[in-house]
């Protein structure tokens, strides 16, 4: 959701660095993790480009220096049931790639492009094959078995 920047008073706020577009998941009472701490945020001022947050257990300037480039993460009980065919980052990541039953790969990575989000494919012997998250490239997307069934014919990749 971003990560801690420069503290911002005596109070122990900070301000958020490369914030989500999502801030009603830094609004007060909202939990988040930070450097592997469950915490929750207290108060949230600033804009939306500069939001300057403070959580719990985070009290002083110094506290908020100690924390500086940690990512603030969102606590997945935290947030709402996905709707059918929505995905969270983390599910993605280190799922098999197949085309049918021809491993391709693993997922390494998700990309968050302008134009359309892409899973980014490690593969044995040959480049990382970028995928469009769009239904003519993924098939499907099991997340429970860590599996994803692409269509190389569309994607140009045999």
């Amino acid at each position: 959701m971003g990560f801690v920047g420069r503290s911002h008073g005596t109070a122990g706020a900070f301000v958020v660095r490369d914030p989500t577009e999502r801030l009603e998941l830094l609004e007060p009472g909202k939990a988040v993790s930070v450097a592997d701490r469950e915490l929750s945020v207290v108060s949230r001022k600033g804009t939306g480009a500069r939001p300057i947050i403070q959580i719990t257990g985070v009290e002083s300037r110094e506290a908020a220096r100690d924390l500086r480039g940690e990512a603030i993460e969102v606590v997945v009980s935290a947030l709402e049931p996905l709707a059918e065919g929505e995905f969270l980052v983390d599910d993605l990541i280190g799922c098999e790639a197949f085309d049918g039953e021809r491993r391709v790969g693993r997922v390494s990575d998700v990309l968050l492009l302008p134009s359309v989000d892409a899973l980014e494919v490690e593969r044995e012997g040959a480049e990382a094959l970028l995928v469009p998250l769009v239904a003519d490239a993924v098939r499907s997307v099991d997340a429970e078995a860590r599996r994803v069934d692409l269509d190389l014919g569309f994607l140009d990749a045999d």
